[in-house]
C-alpha cells in the first residue's frame, strides 16, 4: 500500500460528461491505498481462507427478479463479446452477454481457466459490490471512497484531464490499458492488450500507484448520487470546500426527498479496458458511473483502503 497525504483538491471536469460537474473543492483525510487493484492471486487467498462464495457463482432467485425470462436462474455474469462489425453504441446487449459458468476463476466463460490464460497477476473480475466489501473486511481494510479515488488517480496533479497529464498518448507512449481504435470491434491493441492486463503493466502515476486508470473499473464505497449539474445548466464551481465527502445515500424508491439517488447502484471510478475515443471516455481520474450492486462483470474490479 502507498499512504496518500490528505489534502484539498478540486474535484470533477467540466470538459467531458455532465456528471462529473461541477468543480468543487473537497478535503481528504490521510489513507493508505494499495499500490494495484486485486489480483486473481491475492483473491483466491481471500476464497481459500475463508470459503467465501461470489455472487456470481450464486444462482438469482427469480422471486428477486420478477419478469426474469425461462432458464435464467443460473449462475453466471456479463462478458464482453466483441462485435464483428459497427452497431449502435447505445445498444450495450450487442456486446454484454449472460455467460452462464462465468465468474472470477473463469473470466471468459465456464470453458475459461485462470492457469491456462495466465490471469494470475490480473486484476480479479467479475466481483459484485459485496465481494469487494467482504475481502476488505477481510483484509482489515475498505473499500476507497470517490473523493480518496479520484484524489489518489490524479497522482498530485491539479486539474489535469489525465492521471499523466492533459494528453493522453504523450510522445505515442500509451499509459494505460484502454481500447484503441473503433469499440466494440475493431480494438488496434496498440497498449498490447485486448482485455485487462497484470497490474503494474504501465507507468505508475505521480503517487507510485498503478491501474488507477484503465484496465478495470473499480468499485467504491459510495452510493451513486448524482452530482448538481444538469446537461442543460452546468455549474461553474463549488462555492464551499467540502470535507470528505461520502456520496449518496440508499433511499426507498418512495422518498421524495432525494428523487436524485439510484437506488442500489455504487459508483465505479477509473475506467477500464473497454474504455475508447469514440465510446465512454472516462478513462480520466473525474470520471464515474453508476452500477447496480448485485452486477458482475469482466471488466470490474477494486482495490482497498486503510484510513488514518
Amino acid at each position: 500500500m502507498r499512504r496518500i497525504t490528505g489534502g484539498t483538491f478540486t474535484m470533477g471536469s467540466l470538459n467531458w460528461y455532465p456528471e462529473e460537474a461541477p468543480l468543487r473543492q473537497v478535503r481528504v483525510d490521510s489513507f493508505w491505498i494499495d499500490e494495484t487493484p486485486v489480483t486473481n492471486r491475492q483473491f483466491a487467498g481471500f476464497v481459500a481462507a475463508t470459503g467465501h462464495v461470489t455472487l456470481a457463482e450464486i444462482a438469482p432467485d427469480p422471486k428477486d427478479y420478477p419478469g426474469m425470462l425461462p432458464g435464467m436462474d443460473r449462475a453466471g455474469s456479463l462478458v464482453f463479446t466483441k462485435t464483428a462489425g459497427p452497431v449502435p453504441l447505445s445498444e450495450y446487449h450487442h456486446w454484454w452477454k449472460f455467460e452462464f459458468g462465468a465468474d472470477w476463476r473463469h473470466p471468459y466463460g465456464p470453458d475459461s481457466d485462470l492457469d491456462a490464460l495466465d490471469l494470475w497477476d490480473h486484476p480479479v473480475v467479475h466481483v459484485a459490490w459485496s465481494d469487494a466489501a467482504a475481502y476488505a473486511k477481510w483484509a482489515g481494510k475498505d473499500l476507497p471512497t470517490e473523493a480518496e479515488h479520484e484524489f489518489a488517480a490524479r497522482g498530485g496533479l491539479e486539474g489535469k484531464d489525465f492521471a499523466w497529464g492533459d494528453e493522453l498518448a504523450p510522445d505515442g507512449q500509451m499509459m494505460a490499458n484502454y481500447w484503441q481504435g473503433l469499440f466494440p470491434f475493431a480494438n488496434t491493441r496498440e497498449d498490447g492488450w485486448e482485455r485487462t492486463s497484470p497490474v503494474r503493466s504501465f507507468p505508475a502515476n505521480g503517487y507510485g500507484l498503478f491501474d488507477m486508470i484503465g484496465n478495470v473499473w473499480e468499485w467504491t464505497r459510495d452510493w451513486w448520487e448524482e452530482t448538481p449539474a444538469t446537461p442543460k445548466k452546468r455549474h461553474p464551481q463549488a462555492c464551499c470546500t467540502i470535507a470528505n465527502p461520502r456520496g449518496g445515500t440508499l433511499k426507498s424508491s418512495l422518498d421524495p426527498a432525494q428523487p436524485q439517488v439510484r437506488i442500489g447502484r455504487k459508483v465505479l471510478k477509473g475506467g477500464s479496458h473497454l474504455c475508447a475515443a469514440n465510446h465512454c471516455k472516462r478513462y480520466r481520474p473525474a470520471a464515474r458511473h453508476p452500477e447496480t450492486i448485485d452486477t458482475s462483470t469482466s471488466h470490474i474490479g477494486f482495490r482497498c483502503v486503510v484510513r488514518d
